[in-house]
């Protein structure tokens, strides 16, 4: 079992199936898969911090961080922004890149995903992505889990 002391995530495409549903007011919503936070909760339980690195500025985002008691959570980063925010929250955290996980499935995600210790991606990422030397793809899709499966990798499950 590998260990790690900081887990993030992506959103869309990530924790989501990448899908936004809009509706005829023009209101829009997000489908999350249940067991990725619970992954998210394991991992603290193991003392690792969890976060979410997203290109969104939304509040659905906001009210899941919430609801799942993250302990980072970035918005409105793109491109180079994320791994610029990761770098801020490892410096003030005192942790290395290389004590970091991040899963995501999009270009956006690239500087990241190449920069972290332990990189992945939904099965259903982009090509780009999967071609990220060392970055482990998961079996299921976003939004179906896979960040849960990615967790797994770090959960010690014997306390169950």
């Amino acid at each position: 079992m590998k260990s790690i002391k900081l887990f993030l995530t992506d959103v869309d495409g990530t924790l989501t199936d990448g899908g936004m549903y809009y509706t005829a007011d023009g209101d829009y919503m997000k489908r999350f898969n249940t067991r990725d936070g619970m992954g998210l909760q394991l991992l603290q339980r193991q003392g690792v911090k969890v976060g979410i690195v997203t290109s969104e500025n939304t509040t659905i985002v906001e009210r899941r961080a919430e609801k799942l008691g993250v302990d980072y959570l970035v918005q409105g980063k793109r491109f180079g922004g994320k791994l610029e925010a990761v770098m801020a929250i490892c410096a003030e955290s005192g942790i290395e890149l290389a004590d970091v996980a991040y899963i995501g499935d999009d270009v956006n995600c690239l500087q990241l995903l190449r920069a972290v210790g332990h990189p992945a991606c939904p099965a259903d990422a982009m090509p780009q992505v999967k071609a990220v030397p060392e970055i482990k793809i998961m079996t299921l899709n976003g939004g179906q889990g896979c960040v849960r499966e990615f967790a797994n990798t770090f959960i010690d499950d014997s306390e169950f």
